[in-house]
């Protein structure tokens, strides 16, 4: 039977071996036996612009994901909140495409719409700001201008700001605001929501204008590596 899968917020980094042993065992397990692999976001721990795909560690993941490619795996790529400078080089070298977020699609006769998550994390007004400040497009413009190690440097900083910032707010905020859930899935006319960014896997169940939708949070892989697995019977996580 066909099946998709879905990841997100592995942050693949040079110095996260786990997510590393993790990936490896997905790209030689699991992923060659899908129809589609869809990355929901936060592939990698950060990433300051295309030049910097051909870092040795940042080439070997997308030499991994262009190998599955060929292979005839469609493989789809969306911006998360570490890697939204991702471009077109990056996708190409990949063998993926870009997908915007949110995307709705038809998977196996169920309308699903896919994000990575941040923007229904409302209650968080701070990230909110921050967050509409590096996606405007004229200061990424300026930003991917600057030298790759320059970029490199303020990221790392952004980074080391951001986890000392989470330790002292609440949880609570940085999970999904249901209201924000709820007009997401009134907009697409009450789909099943495939997300990652908070962390917090598992399935959640709606009711929103006397309509059931289903929403599925994917798993970061600091900890447990897991994928969720779609097809015409349903969805189901798989950890490996």
């Amino acid at each position: 039977m066909s099946f998709s899968l879905f990841i997100s917020d592995l942050h693949l980094s040079a110095k996260h071996p786990h997510s590393i042993a993790a990936f490896q065992r997905f790209i030689a397990t699991l992923a060659p036996q899908a129809e589609v692999l869809y990355i929901l976001g936060d592939l990698f721990e950060y990433w300051a612009g295309d030049d910097d795909r051909h870092d040795p560690f940042h080439a070997q993941v997308v030499s991994a994901l262009h190998d599955l490619s060929r292979r005839g795996i469609k493989i789809y790529l969306m911006h998360g909140n570490r890697d939204l400078l991702m471009g077109d080089a990056l996708a190409k070298a990949a063998g993926a495409t870009l997908l915007d977020d949110p995307t709705l699609l038809d998977l196996y006769g169920t309308p699903t719409l896919l994000s990575h998550g941040d923007t229904l994390c409302t209650d968080d007004v701070e990230y909110q700001k921050f967050r509409a400040q590096v996606h405007d497009a004229e200061f990424q413009k300026n930003f991917l201008a600057q030298p790759l190690a320059a970029r490199k440097a303020y990221i790392e900083q952004l980074r080391q700001q951001s986890t000392s910032a989470k330790q002292s707010k609440d949880n609570t905020i940085m999970d999904v605001n249901i209201d924000a859930v709820a007009a997401l899935l009134r907009k697409h006319n009450y789909p099943r929501l495939i997300h990652g960014h908070t962390h917090r896997p598992k399935r959640h169940e709606h009711v929103v204008d006397g309509h059931g939708c289903e929403r599925w949070v994917l798993s970061d892989w600091d900890q447990q590596a897991s994928a969720l697995r779609c097809d015409a019977q349903g969805c189901r996580t798989l950890e490996f």
